[in-house]
């Protein structure tokens, strides 16, 4: 994993009078937006100088600089508490991994992450997608960078 920054979100439209906007697809981590944090809007470090949560409880922040909207937002992943477990991963891990089915059929790779409010989403770069749940995903292996996936939730070519 080359990069040291971790996506959290984007920049999105503004809310309120004061310099504030909502983030779009928000991490789930705590503390990211609190009140001085830092965060990196661009690249290039930023501290949340506002915060607090707008409809839908989704976060809405302002940072002690302008930055555009649809600005990529990311944290230093030095700054990411460790995992709790084995079992654990954060999302930004699986890109990259290569994906087989059971019965060692190779799907492809995971080229993206889309995050939706059922279930995150493994896209690959063979143009398949998988549901990022359990009944579908039967073993992440960072160390073997490769995910373990049901049969049958990709219709055989």
């Amino acid at each position: 994993m080359g990069s040291e920054l971790v996506p959290v979100g984007r920049v999105g439209k503004p809310h309120g009078l004061d310099g504030a906007f909502f983030v779009e697809g928000p991490s789930e981590r705590k503390g990211v937006f609190a009140g001085g944090a830092t965060l990196y809007a661009g690249g290039e470090p930023a501290t949340v100088v506002i915060s607090r949560h707008g409809s839908g409880g989704r976060p809405v922040i302002s940072l002690d600089r302008q930055v555009e909207r649809g600005t990529e937002l990311a944290v230093a992943r030095a700054t990411l508490p460790p995992l709790g477990d084995a079992d654990e991963f954060y999302v930004f891990q699986l890109v990259g991994l290569s994906v087989e089915e059971e019965n060692g059929r190779l799907l492809g790779r995971v080229r993206d992450v889309l995050e939706y409010p059922a279930n995150d989403v493994l896209e690959l770069d063979s143009g398949t997608s998988l549901p990022l749940v359990e009944a579908c995903v039967r073993q992440v292996d960072l160390a073997g960078g490769r995910i373990v996936v049901a049969v049958g939730f990709v219709d055989p070519e």
